[in-house]
């Protein structure tokens, strides 16, 4: 079994399950400590290699992920995967697209839909989820 993040780094979600996932912006630099064991890049091209399993989920900035269909899936992963792995959910900055990736994985852990932006800009950042139509996105993600 592979160690989890630690609840208290930042950047790090703690979710109700006891799951934890951490966020980050790939335009900063790699955070010290483990690496993750898998990680989902939100980004509108393809990002570079890692040394660790990552999946790429096409999903331009401001806007919302390519297909819905692939981001239930990838987001249903890595929420399996953070019950036991150090899971990452990263775009460019950090906020937007991540912050909805992670509001929509609050909502596979049990966070009503409606609450899960709330959830998320209480926990991880104030400034999370920065459009109308991600929260929107949110809104409408159902497990």
């Amino acid at each position: 079994m592979t160690e989890t993040w630690q609840p208290t780094v930042p950047g790090v979600l703690c979710l109700p399950s006891g799951r934890l996932v951490r966020g980050r912006g790939l335009r900063r630099p790699l955070p010290p400590g483990p690496t993750p064991t898998y990680a989902v890049h939100l980004l509108g091209k393809r990002p570079p290699e890692v040394p660790w399993e990552a999946r790429w989920l096409r999903w331009p900035d401001f806007w919302l992920p390519s297909s819905d269909a692939d981001a239930r899936a990838v987001l249903g992963e890595a929420w399996l995967r953070a019950a036991d792995g150090r899971v990452e959910i990263a775009c460019g900055g950090g906020r937007g697209r991540t912050g909805t990736a992670l509001a929509c994985i609050a909502v596979l852990d049990g966070v009503p839909a409606d609450r899960a932006v709330e959830f998320v800009r209480q926990n991880y950042d104030a400034r999370a989820v920065e459009t109308p139509w991600q929260k929107r996105y949110v809104h409408r993600f159902a497990a």
